[in-house]
């Protein structure tokens, strides 16, 4: 079906807006902090096929393997799908999902008694069970050891909700209130999205719905085919280190070879370190996302958000490594890491094939999940969110400060700390940019965060420091990596704790401080504006010291101007 480009692109839009839609109900009708504050949710429509036709709200991990989920659906539930129907589904082996946290409630849209579409919500539950609280247990060496598993399963039939799964499912949390709550919202936005998608079929006609929905993906394709053409054609080989199994150091590895030929990509993992014994293992549909996501960030934002866009795309993910683990193997960290090393080495294969869009590295987060027991005695699950790390430098742009997980590109929202001193038995002492973190480039990285937290209870503590020791970013054309991360646990009585990078370990109050790693820088520091170099040094993201060792550039000794003279002598010699 050929349409106008003005009617394909109110399709577009309105597939979309009806996404955000979506995603502002969760929002405002979850009950935990982890979606009405950090947003860690994503809202996204399929087509009756199961191909992913709109994901624009939320982040980009989530959503970009979210076909699988609906397909898994359509598979399971082939003749028995009807109209009021909503599913639920998690199971990475099993169910199209990506980890286990992330549960998606998918429901079928109904049409003139024709099924016409999927309004779908994928969201990160607060608790799933398991051996540790939060849903990141970093002791995990079997997927049943990370929390309740689900096939696809149809939890509200024709309108009934299933009361005896309704009841198993709050069983299997340690925040069944919170769990409840969370699940009506994510069951009312998709309503939400299913009426509006209703609206505009009913306006577009319920036997033609299929043939705009495919002219969108068409011209997806034609989009993405457009940018394939502008890298050099050939191969391209790039790597991203692996340095732990979250137990113990290993020689690991992220490699992928990109072929670029005839408007075509083949992304292929082979020579990738095999599955490990922890929780960083990926599954199909969370590999498949990240490379999405590795493609379409390379590239100018305003690219259709929707599988179409990468139909001339072939991945290639061999079974029994990092990318396509066979079970049980753990898998619950899966969607940060090692999603991030997959798009990093993405990232630096594209930049061979066409270096004017290269971009340095983000860095990786150092933080926790924190559990205990409130003085009402109910029990609480607090997200440290505010170790996150810090955005890279490309040309043009400095990278971004602290803006949370590379898989999220920003769609991960920080709490608000005044909220969380309500919510949980805490106090913040302070949350601050690091100086010196960011990596020196002509366009700098972001600085990481230094976030320190008195804790008033005994609590669990699920350590995720991927980006302690070693620097986790690295710079591009001439750039440098940024400074590294470190935790530090300090109890009541003064006893500071060596923090793991991963491990879960019980302690005492005490106070938890993070400093997170800083991006990695773009281009040659020497060649940065002096003004900018004298911007970060007045805004404390750059001392005097640094401005000269790695910019040449001096400043005043009040920290207000630039010393010219000085400066031209030390670029000059």
């Amino acid at each position: 079906m050929t349409l106008d480009p003005v009617t394909l692109a109110l399709v577009q839009s309105r597939l979309d807006h009806i996404s955000h839609q979506m995603g502002w109900v969760m929002t405002r009708t979850a009950r935990s902090p982890i979606f009405s504050q950090s947003h860690d949710f994503s809202c996204f429509i399929a087509d009756a096929r199961g191909t992913l036709i709109s994901q624009a709200d939320g982040i980009p991990i989530h959503t970009g393997g979210g076909g699988f989920a609906v397909r898994a659906v359509l598979r399971d539930f082939a003749g028995q799908i009807e109209p009021e129907d909503v599913f639920l589904l998690n199971d990475p082996y099993t169910a199209g999902g990506n980890h286990l946290p992330d549960w998606v409630i998918a429901r079928p849209v109904f049409v003139a008694g024709r099924l016409v579409a999927f309004a779908c919500n994928r969201a990160h539950q607060a608790d799933i069970g398991g051996g540790a609280a939060g849903t990141y247990n970093s002791a995990a060496t079997e997927i049943f050891h990370e929390g309740i598993r689900l096939p696809v399963l149809k939890l509200i039939e024709g309108g009934r909700t299933r009361a005896d799964l309704w009841r198993l499912l709050l069983l299997n949390t340690r925040l069944p209130e919170a769990l409840d709550g969370d699940l009506h919202a994510m069951i009312g936005s998709t309503r939400i999205g299913a009426e509006r998608l209703a609206l505009l079929i009913e306006e577009l006609g319920a036997d033609r719905a299929g043939d705009f929905f495919e002219a969108v993906l068409d011209h997806a394709d034609r989009r993405f085919r457009s940018c394939i053409d502008r890298l050099a054609q050939g191969t391209w080989r790039a790597e991203e280190p692996v340095d732990n199994d979250c137990f113990e150091p290993i020689d690991g590895r992220i490699a992928v070879t990109l072929t670029v030929a005839d408007s075509r990509l083949v992304v292929d993992f082979a020579g990738t370190s095999p599955q490990i014994k922890g929780f960083k293992n990926s599954s199909i549909a969370n590999s498949t996302s990240a490379v999405f996501m590795a493609l379409a960030s390379f590239f100018e934002p305003d690219l259709p958000r929707n599988e179409g866009t990468f139909r001339s795309v072939e991945i290639r993910l061999p079974e029994g490594t990092l990318v396509n683990a066979r079970m049980p193997a753990p898998m619950t960290m899966n969607t940060v890491f090692v999603a991030h090393e997959i798009i990093h080495a993405l990232w630096k294969a594209l930049g061979q094939a066409l270096p004017e869009r290269a971009s340095a590295g983000w860095s990786k987060a150092v933080h926790a999940v924190t559990a205990g027991v409130r003085d009402d005695g109910g029990r609480y699950v607090m997200y440290q969110w505010a170790g996150a790390p810090a955005g890279g430098g490309v040309e043009g742009r400095d990278g971004f400060h602290l803006i949370g997980h590379l898989i999220t590109l920003g769609g991960l929202t920080l709490p608000n700390l005044e909220t969380y001193e309500q919510l949980y038995p805490v106090r913040f002492r302070r949350q601050e940019l690091r100086c010196d973190s960011a990596g020196p480039g002509r366009f700098r990285g972001g600085a990481g965060c230094d976030y320190e937290v008195e804790i008033f209870t005994p609590a669990d503590y699920a350590f995720r420091g991927e980006g302690a020791g070693a620097p986790s970013s690295f710079g591009a054309a001439g750039g440098s990596a940024g400074g590294s991360g470190e935790v530090i646990l300090t109890l009541a009585d003064g006893t500071k704790i060596e923090a793991p990078k991963y491990g879960v370990q019980r302690h005492g109050p005490g106070t938890y401080r993070s400093l997170s790693p800083g991006g990695g820088g773009y281009g040659d520091p020497t060649t940065r504006d002096p003004a900018r170099v004298l911007r970060d040094v007045r805004d404390g993201v750059v001392s005097r010291e640094a401005a000269e060792r790695d910019y040449g550039v001096a400043i005043a000794p009040d920290g207000r101007a630039l010393d010219a003279a000085r400066t031209e002598a030390l670029r000059q010699g």
